[in-house]
Formats: C-alpha cells, sequence, structure tokens
C-alpha cells in the first residue's frame, strides 16, 4: 500500500489522461488500468472548446467510477518553464480541481523535456510552503534529488527517460543509487516507460509506483495495453517483495548430481 499525503492507495499505476484519440478510449483505458491516481494538464482545461468540456465531465465521474476505491486528480504544470510560471499554475490548480496535490514540471530544455533543476527546486520550495504536496517530476541526479527533499518534498518522481521516447530506463544505476539512498523515500519512475517490460524492471528495482502516459495512449489498443502494464506492475512488485535471486557469473546447477547413476563405456 502506497501513502500519498495521508492517502492510501493500493494501485501503483498512474495514469495520464493526455493523447487519447477519444475521451472513450480514455476511460477505457482508465478503467482497464484500475489507476487511482489520474494526471491531468490545467493547459488543456483553459484552452477552452466543447471537447474540453466532454473531458471534464469524465475526469469528474472518475470519482465516483468505482465505489470499492478512492481517485485522485493530480494536476501537473507541464509546459512552465519558470518557477513563478509553475507556481501561478499549481494555485490555479488547485482552484480548478480542489486538491492540493500538484505534479510539478519545470521544463529546461524544450528538445529534450528535461527539467530544469534550479527552477525546479526554487518552485518546489515555495509551493510547499504554500501547503501543496508537491510531486516533482525531475531527473535521476543525486544531488537534485537530495535538494528537493532538504525543501519538503515528500516524493520523488525522476524520469526513466525523456517523456514520451518509450526509451525505458536508460540509467538503471542511477535509479538503483536514488532506491538505496532513499529508501524511505515514495519514489516513482515517470516518463520514458514504453513497454509494460519497462515498467516490471522499476517495480523490480523496488520503486513504489510507475507514471506513464504516452504507451496506453498511443497503442492500438490503448484498453489492452493499460491492462498489460496493470499486470507487468504487479509482477514487478510482487517479484520485488519476493527477494529476487542474485546474479553470478558461474553457472550452478538447478538438480543436484548427488545420487546420479553414472554411466561408463567400454
Amino acid at each position: 500500500m502506497l501513502e500519498i499525503a495521508g492517502e492510501k492507495i493500493s494501485s501503483r499505476f498512474f495514469i495520464g489522461s493526455a493523447l487519447y484519440d477519444s475521451p472513450k478510449d480514455m476511460r477505457d483505458a482508465i478503467d482497464m488500468s484500475e489507476s487511482q491516481v489520474i494526471t491531468v494538464s490545467l493547459r488543456r482545461q483553459v484552452a477552452g472548446g466543447t471537447d474540453n468540456q466532454v473531458f471534464w465531465d469524465f475526469l469528474q465521474s472518475f470519482k465516483n467510477t468505482n465505489t470499492q476505491v478512492n481517485r485522485y486528480l493530480l494536476p501537473n504544470t507541464a509546459g512552465c518553464h519558470t518557477a513563478k510560471e509553475a507556481i501561478t499554475l499549481a494555485q490555479m490548480a488547485r482552484e480548478l480541481f480542489k486538491t492540493n496535490w500538484i505534479k510539478l514540471e519545470v521544463i529546461g530544455d524544450d528538445y529534450t523535456l528535461q527539467p530544469d533543476p534550479f527552477e525546479l527546486v526554487v518552485a518546489a520550495k515555495e509551493l510547499v510552503a504554500q501547503g501543496f504536496e508537491v510531486l516533482p517530476y525531475c531527473t535521476d541526479d543525486l544531488v537534485l534529488c537530495e535538494k528537493l527533499l532538504s525543501v519538503g518534498c515528500k516524493i520523488l518522481m525522476p524520469w526513466g527517460a525523456p517523456i514520451g521516447t518509450g526509451k525505458g530506463l536508460i540509467n538503471p544505476y542511477a535509479l538503483q543509487t536514488l532506491r538505496s539512498r532513499f529508501a524511505g523515500v515514495p519514489l516513482i519512475v515517470d516518463a520514458g516507460i514504453g513497454s509494460p517490460s519497462h515498467a516490471a524492471l522499476a517495480m523490480e528495482m523496488g520503486y513504489d509506483a510507475v507514471l506513464l502516459n504516452t504507451a496506453v495512449a498511443k497503442a492500438q489498443n490503448s484498453a489492452l495495453m493499460a491492462k498489460a502494464f496493470k499486470l507487468a506492475i504487479k509482477a514487478g512488485r510482487l517479484a520485488y517483495e519476493a527477494g529476487q535471486m542474485q546474479s553470478q557469473d558461474t553457472a550452478c546447477a538447478s538438480t543436484p548430481i548427488v545420487g546420479m547413476p553414472f554411466w561408463h563405456g567400454s
């Protein structure tokens, strides 16, 4: 069970609500994923248009779709390039979505969509002071993550790879380092996940959850892909909890040879 701001969340699959071909595809995929945390973009809401109203109605209905579990909207500050811009958007999101949760994104490079580490820390510090539960989208840099924790972030969301690339975990060593150094901190791999096997690997490392969007939204069958990711995330978590064998360089027979008969040719 994962805890965020005092809320108990059983699903470790966080899913995005963008890029789907239709609201129905989005709804079917999210329902199939059994995700309890759905990311949304304020910029999409304020852009206007009838399609956005349909999208908004779908999002509002998520909270009451399944009476056995709670679902949470996680607004993000996607598209922001400065701390000031991200802080303003977070404040607007809190008013619109009625939540103090915010996925903090402050982009420093438009080509890779890599976060700006300096502006990110500034924004995180201010938003924490304003009572937000800040979930920062960051790189896998150890020092940056330490800074984010020092300003009050309780959860970290390092990328697996640049947003939308589908390259998976491009630096497993760095991700494993974060997991070992921040043993008591919830860590969520966010961005770059392209296949269920990538998600399973992140969970096998001991990460607490995976957040993804593009790999499901742009699949030929979004709902079916959401199911594949759901099962992979569960499998990866079970493998981590079970305790995996350590790899080794030499072969080791799984069947003991003691007592086995030997035949000698003449």
